[in-house]
């Protein structure tokens, strides 16, 4: 897909990984939407950004703990900009929770903000593509989603609802929709956490590094540039999903 002049919707677009991939489908000619919960200074900053690079974009706010707001991001998206080709369902939680101690409240907003609101997203996204169209959903998963431990439990059971998805839709919206996921690895600290795990963990990952944002744009583009790859999850973890089970 040739992204100058495409649409792109990006949750979470205001921080982290999400920033990074807003940026950089920005700087490459496409009009995002920078979608944000509370991160309101950071969604203008990234706003600005793509606008000095010569690219179009628009804050959009909403609240995924609400999966009903979702839709609504797909109705700006096309009020600003007449359509939308690229759906990228970045934003997550990443809270505690163990067998015994994870609550309904914690469940509940694991899900709602990890699978619930990426999937009617997705729907309303799909809708307004039609049948026509090529067009593009990205899925920010995890390689625990397929190689679950025992913490983290809400949040690992979303991904790998979110994994089943991907697969789902990419039948479902086939042949003009392609729906694919990305299982990132050790690429940022946890929020509020330092980088001590990050270099501790490093030798013990089989590329013998932790990774970068830039590692998860460079999947996101090739997964963009493909009009054959579909219902894919890629691994981007420097082999750590290799290694389930094995305390790194």
């Amino acid at each position: 897909m040739e992204l100058a002049g495409q649409v792109a919707i990006v949750t979470g677009g205001a921080v982290r990984l999400g920033r990074a991939q807003a940026i950089a489908l920005g700087e490459r000619g496409a009009n995002v939407i920078v979608h944000y919960h509370a991160s309101a200074s950071p969604a203008e900053q990234v706003v600005r950004h793509i606008q000095e690079h010569g690219g179009q974009a628009i804050a959009v706010q909403a609240d995924l703990g609400d999966p009903s707001a979702a839709p609504g991001i797909v109705d700006r998206a096309v009020a600003a900009f007449g359509k939308a080709d690229i759906l990228v369902n970045s934003a997550a939680i990443f809270e505690q929770g163990h067998w015994d101690d994870t609550t309904e409240e914690n469940w509940d907003r694991h899900f709602d903000i990890n699978l619930k609101s990426p999937f009617f997203l997705t729907q309303a996204f799909a809708r307004q593509v039609g049948g026509e169209r090529r067009a593009h959903v990205i899925n920010i998963a995890d390689w625990r989603a397929v190689q679950p431990g025992s913490d983290h439990v809400a949040y690992t059971l979303a991904k790998a609802g979110l994994v089943a998805m991907t697969k789902s839709m990419a039948l479902a919206l086939a042949p003009n929709i392609q729906v694919n996921a990305i299982a990132p690895g050790l690429i940022l600290p946890p929020p509020g956490g330092g980088t001590g795990y990050f270099e501790q963990a490093a030798p013990h990952i089989p590329a013998q590094r932790t990774g970068s944002p830039a590692e998860i744009v460079k999947a996101l583009l090739f997964l963009l540039d493909s009009d054959f790859v579909t219902g894919e999850l890629l691994h981007v973890t420097g082999g750590e999903h290799l290694l389930a089970g094995i305390q790194i």
